[in-house]
């Protein structure tokens, strides 16, 4: 009886779902091949130790999407809906710091700024096109992934044009450290990003009213407004958040090959931010939500990306199996799904009652 309500409680509980899933994951890469969790210390080409291995690639891989899943369950919690153009925006603010770090010349031999100048040029630039989009979410009443398609169907057409359609090259070593490995490090630097990430956005949820605004305006904007909040500003607010999210990804992402494809950067990252909010078991319709389920959800989707690359799925393959689990989630997340699993639930503890009280 003990065990069933134990296990009862930890099913009702929000960070269950990913946990699950990274168990499933866990187990199947367990049978299917051991290997998947071997992890070795070797060096690059500069002599410098690095860790490799499946399980590196996910902390590696991985931490960026987190950060996107933080100003995305921001998003998604405050207007309902969810931000499409995160992937060209990427694009746009990664141009941005190429740009600025470049200046007139796309292989210049030494950097025409500091690497911070082009990373706070960049976060104004992204947090302007979050401001865009919030704009038409919160003060045009337009539905988030219509309003957000602007971007994503003009975005990268915006990023080859601020540098001129060339493909900057930067040659400064320290630049790639942000998407590879600090000397001395064996542990990818995207990860501590993502950690200081991590630790920001939970001191802002714990000294400030951001969380319950947020929610609170998901749940019932009117409400909100009659309890003197301003759900516009809040709405416009999260976006601009998510939009700072995205110039950290950004600059990760450039500084992986000291360049950029405009067409292929963070092509569908979208998609797992999305998928990694609603594995965390938040609401897609808006509302309460959990950043630390969210933040987990980010590692179990590239978790399922690399087992799927080490069983050799074709890149092109990868989102119809993605979609498999975006229909399994929101299919569960319905009313209707919740209530019977609810009361299919009861009706086993009664049962269980039933047999203790016939065996006593």
């Amino acid at each position: 009886m003990q065990k069933n309500n134990v296990l009862t409680r930890l099913m009702r509980n929000q960070i269950f779902i990913p946990v699950a899933a990274l168990i499933l994951l866990a187990i199947f890469n367990l049978i299917m091949d051991p290997s998947f969790f071997k992890i070795t210390l070797g060096y690059n080409s500069v002599g410098n130790p690095v860790l490799s291995g499946y399980l590196i690639t996910i902390l590696d891989y991985g931490s960026e999407l987190a950060i996107l899943a933080i100003g995305m369950t921001l998003v998604t919690a405050a207007s309902g809906g969810q931000d499409i153009s995160v992937g060209a925006t990427i694009a746009i603010s990664g141009s941005v710091v190429l740009r600025v770090l470049c200046g007139t010349n796309s292989r210049p031999e030494t950097l025409q700024a500091p690497i911070i100048v082009a990373f706070l040029i960049s976060c104004v630039a992204a947090m302007l096109f979050g401001a865009f989009n919030g704009v038409l979410v919160a003060y045009f009443k337009i539905q988030p992934m219509v309003a957000t398609l602007i971007l994503f169907t003009a975005g990268r057409s915006i990023a080859a044009w601020i540098n001129n359609n060339e493909l900057p090259i930067i040659s400064d070593p320290v630049f790639g450290y942000f998407g590879g490995f600090i000397p001395g490090i064996p542990i990818p630097t995207p990860f501590f990003i993502a950690v200081a990430c991590m630790i920001v956005i939970a001191l802002v949820l714990r000294f400030t009213n951001l969380g319950l605004y947020t929610q609170a305006v998901g749940i019932n904007e009117n409400s909100s407004k009659l309890n003197g909040l301003n759900p516009a500003f809040i709405k416009f607010l999260t976006f601009v958040i998510l939009g700072l999210c995205v110039a950290v990804a950004a600059l990760i992402k450039v500084s992986r090959i000291s360049s950029i494809n405009y067409s292929v950067i963070a092509k569908d990252i979208e998609m797992d931010a999305i998928l990694a909010v609603a594995l965390g078991g938040n609401a897609l319709s808006g509302g309460k939500f959990n950043m630390a389920a969210s933040i987990l959800g980010a590692y179990v989707i590239q978790f399922l990306t690399t087992t799927l690359y080490k069983f050799n799925v074709q890149s092109d393959a990868l989102p119809a199996y993605k979609a498999v689990v975006v229909i399994i989630l929101v299919v569960m997340s319905t009313p209707v799904v919740r209530s019977w699993l609810s009361e299919a639930g009861k009706k086993i503890k009664g049962r269980t009652s039933q047999k203790a009280k016939e065996v006593a």
